[in-house]
């Protein structure tokens, strides 16, 4: 760990509600759920936030500035092998192959891939074709035992080792026959419930058939099924090491940037479930950041007793016994926030609505998101200072 940065949590804490959508489907095809509070809610794993999450800062980071996760890592390096180069495609297989076997990773069943799938940067695997472009002719025409000698005199390891790509540097690695290869994550993401009590719904849905149809001799539709479905107000939570993640960049300008990216495409992502079908992307009703120097702090027991429907509205209230559940732990707990910001998009609509007024004294004024971004980095730049002193 860097000693310089000090433990430094970014806690982010959202609520968005989401009209009749199946975001994340079980092994039925169904919403994933759980129980908590005794009884039924909407659940949407980690996993699949995490991947919305990464598809979104994908969509607007060089191609080349991010990883890949596959068992194809061995036809992947083969590629770049060819590039630029006189070799066959067999010859740069097996170049590819004695290339990747220090790294001990098991086999799997097909040839060329590995047995799980590996996390890298293709930066990194750009790296590793780099070491043997230049002689990848001369080294082809090797015996196997000459190849392999020559291979081992190579720091292949060592490009997979450094130079992380923002996503590994987040979500981490795990190579568990490989503990060298190991990164922990700086993020780490919690399951999004719903803050009350949710029934699972089905959709009966028809296609017609064209064709038949225009003839009229086939009545009736041409399919027939169901879509499991379910709508809910989600409170999700994720939280950030900032001195992890300065540890697997080995750069705190790009470790400040990474965690910007992360608050940015974490709000705004969505998983894709029957999009389609079901149109379901909105944006949080309530983003909360908070930087804390004791431990990250979920605020899911503020949904144990489920919220009922009422007059103001459930993401409301639920807005409501976020603030409460904040106020309490801090009280009785102690860690103030270093850092606070606050995005929502509630209003003084009804005289005896004070969630707006609840909100600023918790967490202080709203603020357009934007702004929440550069006021985080802002405030991460200076711990960085301040911890380098």
């Amino acid at each position: 760990m860097t000693p310089s940065v000090p433990r430094t949590y970014i806690d982010v804490h959202i609520l968005q509600t989401v009209p009749p959508a199946n975001l994340n489907r079980d092994d039925q095809g169904n919403p994933k759920e759980a129980y908590f509070g005794g009884v039924r809610r909407s659940r949407v794993s980690s996993q699949a936030w995490k991947r919305a999450t990464r598809v979104h800062f994908a969509e607007r980071t060089p191609v080349q500035d991010l990883a890949t996760r596959t068992r194809r890592i061995s036809g992947a390096l083969a590629g770049l092998l060819t590039d630029g180069t006189d070799l066959s495609p067999e010859d740069a297989a097996r170049l590819s192959a004695a290339l990747l076997k220090p790294l001990k990773i098991s086999e799997g069943k097909k040839e060329g891939d590995t047995a799980y799938l590996f996390f890298f940067g293709r930066r990194q695997l750009e790296d590793v074709a780099a070491l043997v472009r230049e002689r990848a002719a001369d080294l082809a025409r090797l015996d196997d035992e000459k190849l392999a000698k020559e291979i081992e005199q190579l720091p292949v390891q060592e490009k997979f080792s450094t130079g992380h790509p923002m996503d590994v540097a987040l979500f981490g690695r795990m190579v568990a026959d490989v503990p060298t290869l190991k990164v922990d994550a700086a993020t780490q993401v919690a399951h999004a419930l719903s803050t009350h009590a949710v029934e699972l719904e089905f959709d009966y849905f028809t296609a017609v058939d064209d064709e038949t149809s225009k003839k009229g001799d086939e009545p009736g539709a041409g399919m027939i099924g169901t879509i499991g479905f379910n709508s809910a107000t989600l409170y999700r939570y994720a939280t950030v090491g900032l001195h992890q993640l300065v540890h697997n960049l080995s750069d705190e300008e790009a470790a400040v940037s990474a965690v910007e990216e992360f608050v940015n495409s974490f709000a705004r992502s969505m998983p894709g479930g029957h999009g389609n079908s079901f149109a379901h992307r909105t944006l949080p009703s309530l983003v909360a950041v908070m930087v804390r120097h004791d431990q990250p702090v979920n605020l899911v027991s503020a949904f144990e007793k489920p919220v009922d429907a009422s007059s103001t509205g459930i993401a409301t209230e639920s807005a409501c016994r976020l603030a409460y559940e904040h106020a309490t732990a801090v009280r009785n707990w102690g860690g103030e926030p270093a850092f606070t910001a606050l995005c929502h998009t509630f209003a003084e609509a009804d005289p005896n609505t004070k969630v707006t007024e609840l909100l600023t004294r918790t967490f202080g004024d709203a603020i357009a998101f934007p702004e929440l971004l550069d006021g985080l980095r802002e405030h991460l730049t200076e711990v960085l200072k301040q911890g380098a002193r």
